[in-house]
């Protein structure tokens, strides 16, 4: 499956995913939604028992509604235990990585339909406007 946006040239982008998984945030777009998270609290949280069902589905649920969410490690101090539950945790829930602080992870997920998205990622030298001309 591909997904195309335009870059900062006005030229179409190809984004590849692997089924609805997103793979490719540039690192303005992760600086961007990282920005959006800042004020939000977490969605989830992730207790000794690691990645349960219940933990699966509220994230799912939650990036459904939200297209950002937090999620909290408590019992999980080492950083490789934390990576690895996260990447986990995107792949099941068709999600990008968007950063973690401290033992706060975000994901980001944009709503299947363009109509209900929220969240308009920026592209390369601001956001583009429909009518714009580029030089």
């Amino acid at each position: 499956m591909e997904q195309e946006q335009l870059d900062a040239h006005g030229k179409d982008r190809v984004i590849q995913t692997k089924g609805n998984i997103m793979e490719d945030l540039r690192g303005f777009e992760k600086k961007y939604l990282r920005g959006l998270a800042h004020g939000l609290k977490p969605l989830v949280l992730i207790g000794r028992e690691g990645l349960t069902a219940g933990a699966i589905r509220a994230a799912d649920e939650g990036l459904a509604q939200h297209e950002l969410i937090k999620i909290k490690f408590n019992d999980f101090k080492e950083s490789e235990q934390k990576n690895a539950l996260i990447t986990e945790m995107a792949d099941k829930t068709k999600s990008a990585f968007v950063g973690m602080i401290g033992h706060t992870a975000t994901l980001y997920r944009k709503h299947a339909d363009p109509e209900k998205r929220e969240i308009k990622l920026p592209v390369k030298g601001g956001f583009k406007k429909k009518n714009q001309k580029t030089a």
